[in-house]
C-alpha cells in the first residue's frame, strides 16, 4: 500500500491510481487507490480508470498465477485501452475529464 500510493503520485494521484495486495499462496485484493467520494454519489463525474486498472491488474495477476495466458492477455488488453483513453480525456479530476464517467468506461471498452 505504501509503495503503490508514493507511485500513484507519478500516475496522477490517488484518484487515478490502482492498487494490489497480491498474496502468491493465498486471497489477494486489488482496488482504485482513491478514497470514498460520497458527495458525488450519481453524478456521473468520478473518473473511473482507477477501477478498470484494479480489474485488469487482477487478470494480469492471476493469469500469471494460474498460468493461464489468456486471462493474462485480457489484463493487458484493459491496461492498453487504458493508455488510449486517458489522453482523450481534458483531465483525470472529477468534473474536469470532458467526459462523464459512463462516457470515459465506454471509450475503455471502444477500445478494447
Amino acid at each position: 500500500d505504501i509503495i503503490t500510493d508514493l507511485a500513484a503520485m507519478i500516475q496522477g494521484g490517488l484518484g487515478v491510481a490502482a492498487g494490489g495486495n497480491v498474496n502468491p499462496t493465498g486471497v489477494s485484493m486489488f482496488e482504485p487507490m482513491g478514497g470514498s467520494a460520497p458527495k458525488y454519489t450519481g453524478q456521473n463525474v468520478i473518473n473511473p480508470i482507477a477501477a478498470i486498472a484494479a480489474a485488469g491488474m487482477l487478470l494480469r495477476v492471476v493469469g500469471g498465477q494460474k498460468k493461464d495466458a489468456a486471462v493474462e492477455r485480457a489484463g493487458n488488453r484493459i491496461e492498453e485501452a487504458i493508455k488510449k483513453t486517458c489522453p482523450k480525456m481534458k483531465s483525470q479530476s472529477a468534473g474536469k475529464m470532458g467526459y462523464g464517467t459512463r462516457q470515459v468506461g465506454d471509450l475503455v471498452c471502444a477500445a478494447l
